[in-house]
């Protein structure tokens, strides 16, 4: 189990001290004390690592479960013994331009916290050191515990959102760009076309709401009275969380709807694009086919063209086809079409 447990400390009157080796006794000596709780990190247990964690905080078995395979939406479950939720922390790689997520699980109860971490960017090790410097706040406990996670889960969708931002600044800036927007290739990547990279983005923002957008039902529920192990004098600082998470949906839905509108402005330039070409290429065939038929109507093979007998008839046919080309050449650039 110590590679699995990550952290564990029992916390009286807001401050960390040391407490035993075994779960059961320290869970009960938390209890114990009244005004102490027992803070149990694990990072991707098995289901036998995870099964001694369970059995000894009486977890109920489906909120094991779901600890376990992780793939989990957001959510809040209460049971007789624990309160479990489920939030899902995004990494956002500037390198990459890409948003992934993990699984933060938070089993509440009588004198004891435990989390469980699936993937990166879970932000315990901040909360924990934060709370750690404030031991007021951890003076109330458990509840201290699921309000500060939150808090940094959603704080953190805030910073992604603004990264996200500036990304699709510089995808509307390409797009709308006449040196970028015409060649359909990416400033950045070089290589990436534009349309590739406005799909690769809308997907990101789709990983971003299936993070954030089915958080918003648990944290709501906080806010309100009648929770089990959350204590009501909490209710104030939910309300503050959701807040931050209905400003993120806010963005979150705006980039949704920007990004459709750049992938539509972008296919709308590319058929105008297309219909340029067709007309320069229907303006060089045009300037084509006048030398083309007049040289078929007087077959060019036989001496003194046109008419058989003139000596000026080749170069009059020359010249008419120069000229014919020429005019159509003025014409198709007065209009626009070369």
């Amino acid at each position: 189990m110590d590679g699995v447990i990550v952290d564990r400390a029992i916390y009286r009157d807001g401050r960390r001290t040391d407490g035993p080796a075994d779960l059961s006794d320290a869970l009960a000596e938390a209890r114990a004390e009244g005004d102490a709780f027992l803070w149990v990190g694990l990072y991707e247990p098995t289901e036998q690592e995870f099964d001694l964690v369970s059995r000894e905080f009486s977890m109920h078995p489906l909120a094991v479960e779901d600890a376990l395979k992780a793939h989990q939406r957001p959510k809040l479950e209460i049971y007789d013994d624990s309160l479990f939720m489920v939030l899902k922390p995004v990494v956002y790689d500037s390198e990459q331009d890409t948003v992934s997520s993990g699984e933060l699980m938070v089993f509440l109860g009588d004198s004891f916290v435990v989390t469980v971490r699936h993937g990166e960017g879970a932000p315990l090790h901040a909360v924990r050191m934060r709370l750690e410097a404030e031991p007021k706040v951890l003076r109330h406990g458990p509840t201290a515990v699921l309000y500060a996670v939150s808090d940094a889960v959603v704080d953190h969708y805030i910073d992604v959102s603004s990264e996200l931002q500036v990304d699709l600044e510089e995808l509307e800036a390409q797009v709308f760009s006449p040196d970028e927007g015409g060649s359909g290739r990416s400033s950045r990547t070089g290589s990436q076309p534009t349309a590739e990279r406005i799909y690769t983005f809308k997907r990101q923002v789709l990983e971003f709401r299936r993070a954030a957008g089915p958080l918003a039902g648990p944290i709501s529920r906080l806010t309100r009275a009648g929770v089990p192990f959350v204590r009501e004098q909490s209710q104030p600082f939910f309300r503050d969380v959701d807040d931050h998470l209905t400003r993120v949906s806010e963005q979150v839905d705006g980039l949704d709807r920007l990004v459709s509108d750049i992938l539509y402005a972008h296919l709308a330039q590319m058929g105008v694009r297309q219909n340029d070409d067709m007309r320069k290429i229907s303006a060089w065939a045009a300037m084509a086919a006048v030398p083309t038929l007049l040289a078929g109507v007087w077959g060019m093979n036989f001496q003194h063209m046109p008419e058989l007998s003139q000596v000026w008839g080749y170069p009059a046919a020359l010249s008419v086809m120069v000229g014919a080309v020429t005019f159509l050449h003025r014409l198709f650039k007065r209009n626009g079409w070369l």
